[in-house]
């Protein structure tokens, strides 16, 4: 996903998309997954040279990747369709007006607590931590290394760096990753309600589609497993003074005001798949070497004085 909270910012994005061509490009490769240049051409009735130029200002927008394949003679530009939605604040909220603000991205495995159970399992992007469902390597030292991590059910907790300077107030609370169910292999149909906490404040549950595996992830190692989980979805979640939303979409009523965290307190992050719930489907978190978004658990606090 895409998020535009500036206008501004947005510019090469609106551009990208103000050509038919490319809108015919963008929908080809939905259709296809994936296309080399070549099949592009063809299928757009243009020549080599003038869908370079499209291809080119698709890319530099983040809509389409671009990766090179060697299946003969020569490299062959594959191109994909690398974001699902595109997300524009057309109106600054108030939350937005105010400059003060910081962000940390902070990489899957740097979490400080959890409660997982099987299946489940962690990995570098160069191999495996342990053994596969065995909770126990969840606990070992080289955890802070991980790109991607999975659990049946259970719980992980993340530590938020706490950086508003004394005197000061949480005005916004923002924080994307890329995430997905885990099932036993992949299955694009394995609903799993994933539910969110701030603090031990329950923000709201979303549930997650399925454990895709019908393609490799754009970042996924070549080494990794092909019949495992290669990508989720980006989601962004936002706690502001209206209330906490997802994508966009309120979820909740829980408010920073009711949150009430002050530069004296730890901030912390639940993802959390219970046994109990209708559908318990596990969680799949994904970092920046594996998935199809480059990006660790990316956070950005706003703060004004009290």
């Amino acid at each position: 996903m895409i998020h535009i909270d500036n206008l501004n910012d947005g510019l090469p994005i609106f551009k990208a998309l103000g050509s038919e061509i490319r809108i015919r490009l963008i929908k080809l490769l939905l259709d296809n997954k994936e296309m080399n240049m070549n099949e592009l051409a063809a299928s757009l009735g243009i020549t080599n040279g003038a869908l370079t130029s499209h291809v080119k200002k698709l890319e530099e927008s983040g809509i389409i990747t671009i990766l090179n394949e060697h299946p003969g003679h020569g490299n062959q530009k594959i191109c994909r369709v690398c974001v699902d939605k595109i997300l524009i604040d057309i109106l600054p909220d108030e939350e937005d007006i105010s400059t003060n603000s910081y962000s940390v991205n902070i990489p899957v495995g740097h979490y400080y607590n959890y409660s997982v159970f099987p299946t489940c399992g962690l990995s570098t992007e160069k191999g495996l931590i342990g053994e596969v469902d065995d909770p126990r390597y969840f606990a070992h030292p080289s955890h802070v290394d991980a790109q991607i991590l999975w659990l049946g059910k259970g719980f992980i907790d993340y530590r938020i760096p706490n950086m508003m300077p004394p005197g000061n107030k949480m005005d916004q609370f923002i924080i994307s990753f890329e995430i997905g169910s885990e099932a036993p292999g992949t299955n694009s149909n394995w609903p799993s309600d994933i539910t969110f906490f701030l603090n031990h404040t329950k923000l709201g549950t979303w549930t997650s589609p399925g454990d895709f595996g019908d393609v490799r992830g754009m970042f996924t190692p070549n080494w990794w497993f092909p019949n495992w989980n290669q990508y989720g979805m980006m989601k962004m979640i936002v706690v502001n003074r209206k209330g906490t939303f997802i994508d966009g979409l309120k979820i909740s009523d829980v408010t920073v005001n009711k949150l009430a965290i002050s530069p004296q307190d730890n901030i912390s992050f639940r993802f959390q798949s219970q046994e109990t719930t209708t559908n318990g489907g596990g969680i799949t978190l994904f970092g920046r070497e594996f998935g199809n978004y480059n990006q660790d658990i990316r956070v950005r606090v706003c703060y004004s004085p009290c």
